[in-house]
């Protein structure tokens, strides 16, 4: 239908979002993108009044002016204009001190051509859908126009706002395990030592290392990070939750830290960011920075966080021998649960990945157990004609069928009820109830695939993570994060990747490669 046919207003509230909200329409990225829904609204005179309203809650586009595109675009760039600490003081950068050059040219930056240009930037999505009804369609207004989505690109700068000798940086790793963590500490110390920078020390316990009597600072360097990155787990510890931010930031100061590197998940990216303006608001020179760290990957406009394709592929073991527990059984049924409180990308591409797996739900897919097209009819047809099945779940799937806990853990999310052992108990309960042998096989290899090392995907990506934290320090940003985005790394405002997390999309291509891999039904 043409723009005069037609009004849709635009409403605005990413932090409310759902994965119903999120993926409930084609246009799937407007709640990442800075909108919700559409709603079908005619003007006094019956032509189109079409308007959309950004995150900010202070932008109304009118899609029949022709300058709407230049004025979203415009309202794009600055919500994604990077914090930096030239906002708050007066300060004149210098040459930087990071060159890997080691002849006589090293001291002069121009010399050497390893440098970013602050006006770099990568395009976010590169897509160009001709229609909101394409697969995964990204699309901003009804006709789908192509919109840029241009982000700052990660690296190096010529110049730098701090003396490395003078700088004390300090390391802080926070939430839960996750493959990779040691390999991003190490990464940071080595570039913060090619910087120049002698003073570097681990925060111990996450948070918790700020205000916990009896936790002390731990001295890092080369040597002593030299090898943490053959084994998993965090070398400076983890911990959920922590002191009031004004607490952190009265221990920051008492520590005299300039710079203060935060590897962690959303609620760590959003615990960084009030860190961030608290010192803003106090005036002091420090430099937040955050490195994203979340199993789950469900981190706003990031390809993917480290530690995701380790658990995939650590996921694969338990997979298999499911598989083999199942076939082997008579009337074996193999039940896997993986990671994914709120997504479920582990669950998907772990499907995929292995070509083991006959039912996939995650939490993005509503679906029912019971009834002729349930679940459960289905795994009877699967022992009918197959003798065994397999199948994956997420553990924030299904959350719908169980009662709800109003419990929360130390980071504040909601403690969610054990779908996984439900869905054991319901296959095992109705293949009784209609007197069929089924012979239930559950695995959980949560902790197993925390606690494991990187593997050698996320290893590299840890790397850059760890030296891109660094260089956007040293340039003086922020509260800001490092991310991949469309296969290139990007610096990004930790206001815009929490306020959300990333979902699925049941209409993605993804999820349909899925469920061809599955052959599984629409489970309604």
């Amino acid at each position: 239908m043409p723009l005069s046919g037609m009004a849709i207003a635009f409403k605005a509230s990413t932090s409310a979002c759902t994965a119903q909200q999120l993926w409930g329409h084609p246009t799937r990225d407007q709640c990442q993108h800075g909108f919700t829904h559409l709603n079908e609204r005619k003007s006094r005179k019956g032509s189109a009044a079409l308007h959309a309203r950004a995150i900010p809650g202070n932008l109304d586009l009118d899609f029949g002016d022709p300058s709407w595109k230049q004025k979203y675009q415009e309202d794009w760039d600055r919500r994604f204009s990077l914090p930096h600490i030239t906002d708050v003081f007066d300060l004149e950068p210098r040459l930087t001190t990071f060159s890997l050059k080691k002849n006589s040219d090293a001291s002069s930056p121009d010399k050497w051509n390893g440098y970013v240009n602050k006006d770099d930037r990568a395009l976010l999505k590169v897509i160009n859908y001709a229609s909101n009804t394409s697969a995964g369609a990204v699309c901003i207004d009804p006709d789908c126009s192509w919109v840029e989505h241009w982000v700052h690109r990660a690296g190096p700068r010529k110049e730098i706002y701090y003396e490395p000798e003078e700088v004390k940086a300090a390391i802080v790793t926070c939430g839960g395990l996750c493959p990779g963590l040691n390999d991003v500490i190490r990464q940071i110390v080595f570039t913060l030592e090619i910087y120049g920078v002698k003073n570097i020390v681990g925060i111990q316990f996450g948070y918790r290392g700020f205000f916990e009597k009896g936790l002390k600072e731990m001295p890092l360097s080369r040597d002593v990070v030299e090898n943490i990155n053959l084994a998993g787990g965090s070398f400076l510890g983890v911990s959920r939750g922590g002191a009031k931010t004004s607490e952190i930031v009265d221990s920051i100061q008492a520590r005299r830290i300039d710079m203060l590197f935060v590897i962690g998940g959303n609620g760590s990216h959003a615990g960084a960011n009030a860190i961030h303006e608290e010192c803003r608001k106090r005036k002091l020179k420090v430099s937040v920075v955050a490195v994203p760290k979340t199993i789950d990957n469900d981190i706003l406009f990031m390809d993917k966080t480290f530690g995701f394709d380790t658990a995939v592929e650590e996921a694969q073991r338990a997979i298999n021998s499911a598989y083999i527990e199942a076939r082997s059984a008579y009337h074996g049924v193999g039940l896997v649960k993986l990671m994914g409180r709120s997504t479920g990308f582990i669950a998907m591409h772990a499907s995929l990945s292995s070509g083991q797996i006959d039912v996939c739900l995650i939490p993005e897919v509503s679906f029912t157990l019971d009834g002729e097209h349930g679940v459960l009819s289905h795994l009877e047809h699967l022992l009918e004609t197959k003798g065994f099945c397999v199948v994956c779940v997420a553990e924030g799937a299904g959350q719908d069928l169980l009662q709800k806990s109003n419990a929360t853990d130390a980071s504040g999310n909601v403690i969610l009820s054990d779908f996984g052992v439900h869905m054991q108990q319901k296959i095992k309960k109705h293949f009784k109830d209609i007197g069929v042998l089924a012979d239930v096989k559950y695995i959980d290899p949560t902790y197993m695939v925390r606690a494991c090392r990187a593997n050698a995907s996320d290893a590299i990506l840890c790397t850059v993570l760890g030296q891109n934290a660094v260089h956007g320090a040293f340039a003086g940003f922020s509260g800001i994060t490092s991310g991949i985005c469309n296969t290139h790394y990007a610096f990004l405002p930790i206001t815009e990747v929490i306020t959300t997390p990333k979902h699925v999309n049941p209409n993605s291509r993804m999820w349909h490669r899925c469920l061809t891999s599955t052959g599984q039904p629409d489970f309604h």
